[in-house]
């Protein structure tokens, strides 16, 4: 990877990215893709090698990182209305990274319950 741009955001197939980077490229930001040929060739491997990386120019970082929190899809409850984080009240809820901290979790990773994170404050909930 090139030291002069940075990952932005992994996606799980090119088409995603490709939006994204649409969006970012209209706003006169550096980007590129990484791994997007390989996973349009055979998409199961996705998940092996770590998904599409949108990568951006490290000077368009700041601005990149505004635009794309601006676009990118938020958790909805079962109703479809917003989440709100107990701590700031902010809408922008994503799923957490899963921690699978319990050897049992990592046996069975399907077991552990789903967490969400803020994107403003960074809380993690349920």
């Amino acid at each position: 990877m090139r030291e002069d741009y940075t990952i932005l955001a992994v996606f799980e197939y090119s088409t995603e990215a490709q939006v994204v980077k649409s969006k970012l490229d209209s706003e006169n930001i550096s980007t590129m893709l990484m791994d997007e040929k390989t996973i349009d060739s055979d998409p199961l491997i996705s998940q092996a090698i770590g998904g599409v990386k949108l990568l951006v120019y490290n000077e368009d970082l700041e601005k990149a990182s505004k635009v794309y929190n601006e676009i990118r899809r938020y958790e909805k409850d079962a109703k479809g209305n917003d989440i709100h984080c107990p701590s700031c009240n902010s809408n922008r809820i994503l799923v957490a990274d899963i921690q699978r901290k319990n050897f049992f979790y990592m046996l069975f990773p399907f077991f552990e319950s789903q967490k969400l994170i803020c994107n403003d404050c960074k809380t993690i909930f349920k």
